[in-house]
């Protein structure tokens, strides 16, 4: 870590006590939201909503989708892009004379050593790109740079084009500076213990300090290739309650606030000197339900604590404007996304199911929550209407860092959080929610249903056989068929669909809010 003189004076000024006439620094821009998820900052190893916002701002990727119309695919890094007839060679033209932020020159064989490090050090999103079939041991014959400007890719079976190309657009697809991530290696682990903890990128921003459960600091970035951000700093403060937050905006401690929960967003609405920015985003918040726990191994219990959820009373009570009730795994706007809602509290309906199950009388479970809002208020809730069906449900209260910990070890009973698609190609979901072909404890690729125990090879084939059809209407029709097949039996519940809500100050505007959660760009920022 970088600069911790400089992150310490922003944390003292910004911890003074509030008044009217606070401001932040005229150079800085000051985020206060929960930055308690980040693990890892490598883009080959991070998975968390904080760590690919700081990454979509200090990496670029070869390609992206435009924010207004994510069917068109737009070069980044690449100037061109193509694939042969055999449908498995991709040839990437990478612009020649940009820069990293550390000068060294960006060139096709740091594409291909980016790509090929994610399949050698296999870390937790690497299935986004190894599901080509890319191993530790093919990926340098298979990803491979011909020349300084030329990158071919040869997946190991024919694709629909679009696929792979949304492959690419994903964090862990991020360009890293293979001269300066290899200065920084040690004992073969390809510089992730660096870069874990600092930048490598080229994006318009660098990061200088990282600080768990504090802060992050970045400054922008000399070398960048793009138009220069307008803001010299994003200061990013670690806020976890809203309440504090909205205090902290209104205060002028802070030039933007997220996380905020339905009562903050309210009040600060009628605020003159505070703006309300919305996005549609493509997250999912949903309960896993691993059947690991005796009980949630039954279907009919499944489908039981479905119906003992109140699904609008939850949304309109502590929720609001930023969740649509959402019942299926592919959101609204992607292609094969259905709007079934079968699923609204309905005690009668649960009770004859726990009976049918043999559990008349309920049973026990804990589940593991984030401690910031609105997630315990969420749980609450969900504890006393399960209750009505005799289900005593013990809440976990954990910061991120520990909620995540134990879901990718499969440790918890069932998790309640959202889930954000990592690119915008239906498999993505697809594959998170309905895929799990090897249920065993080291297979490659550790879904969402792997991690709730969800043994389904034969649903595996089907998500497999949906992205190699290349015919676009046959293909939509194939996802729409999963979600309803497994929409009662599924080993998780879907329950909202989020639209994002920040808050700002009036004299601040200029963040791009995209429709993932890695689609946020801070460049534009500017303080009038």
């Amino acid at each position: 870590m970088r600069t911790p003189l400089l992150t310490l004076a922003l944390t003292a000024a910004l911890a003074a006590p509030w008044a009217a006439a606070a401001k932040t620094p005229a150079n800085t821009v000051v985020i206060a939201q929960p930055i308690d998820d980040i693990v890892s900052l490598d883009p080959a190893e991070e998975f968390e909503l904080t760590s690919e916002q700081e990454n979509a701002n200090t990496y670029d990727r070869l390609l992206a989708y435009d924010l207004q119309d994510v069917s068109k695919i737009k070069g980044v890094l690449a100037e061109s892009w193509s694939v042969g007839a055999d449908g498995r060679t991709f040839t990437f033209k990478i612009r020649q004379d940009l820069k990293f932020a550390s000068g060294n020159p960006i060139t096709a064989a740091d594409a291909a050593w980016s790509l090929q490090r994610v399949a050698i050090l296999n870390k937790t999103p690497a299935f986004i790109i190894t599901q080509l079939g890319f191993t530790a041991d093919n990926a340098r014959d298979r990803i491979r740079a011909t020349d300084p400007a030329t990158l071919v890719i040869e997946t190991g079976e024919a694709y629909s084009p679009s696929f792979v190309y949304y492959l690419l657009t994903a964090t862990v697809a991020s360009v890293v500076d293979s001269k300066l991530a290899q200065e920084h290696e040690t004992d073969g682990d390809l510089g992730n213990g660096w870069v874990r903890l600092n930048s490598a990128g080229s994006g318009p921003y660098v990061l200088k300090s990282w600080k768990p459960r504090e802060s992050l600091l970045l400054e922008a970035n000399p070398n960048y290739w793009g138009e220069a951000p307008k803001t010299r700093r994003i200061f990013i403060r670690h806020v976890q309650e809203a309440a504090t937050a909205r205090l902290l905006l209104e205060n002028g401690d802070a030039d933007y606030a997220r996380s905020l929960g339905k009562d903050q967003v309210e009040a600060l609405a009628k605020n003159p000197d505070i703006r309300i920015q919305t996005a549609p985003k493509g997250n999912l918040l949903y309960l896993g339900f691993n059947q690991a726990h005796p009980a949630l191994q039954h279907p009919e219990v499944r489908e039981a604590l479905r119906y003992l959820i109140d699904y609008e009373g939850i949304r309109a009570a502590l929720l609001g404007q930023g969740y649509t009730t959402h019942q299926t795994f592919l959101p609204t706007g992607f292609l094969g996304a259905v709007d079934d809602t079968p699923f609204a509290f309905d005690l009668d309906k649960a009770k004859a199911l726990l009976k049918q199950a043999g559990l008349p009388d309920g049973f026990e479970v804990t589940i593991d929550v984030p401690s910031q809002p609105p997630y315990p208020d969420i749980a609450q809730a969900i504890q006393a209407s399960w209750a009505r069906a005799g289900i005593k449900l013990t809440l976990n209260q954990q910061d991120l860092k520990q909620i995540y910990t134990r879901y990718r070890a499969r440790q918890q009973d069932i998790f309640l959080y959202f889930w954000g698609p990592d690119y915008q190609d239906p498999h993505t979901n697809a594959q998170a929610f309905a895929e799990n072909a090897d249920n065993s404890p080291n297979t490659r690729t550790k879904t969402i249903a792997w991690r709730n125990n969800w043994d389904i090879p034969e649903l595996s084939a089907r998500v497999e056989a949906a992205v190699r059809e290349t015919d676009t209407a046959k293909r939509a029709a194939l996802y729409q068929a999963l979600q309803r097949d497994i929409l009662h039996s599924s080993s998780y519940a879907i329950l909202y669909q989020t639209t994002e809500v920040v808050a700002h100050r009036a004299e601040v505007d200029g963040l791009v809010l995209g429709p993932s959660i890695d689609t946020d760009f801070w460049a534009g920022i500017v303080k009038k």
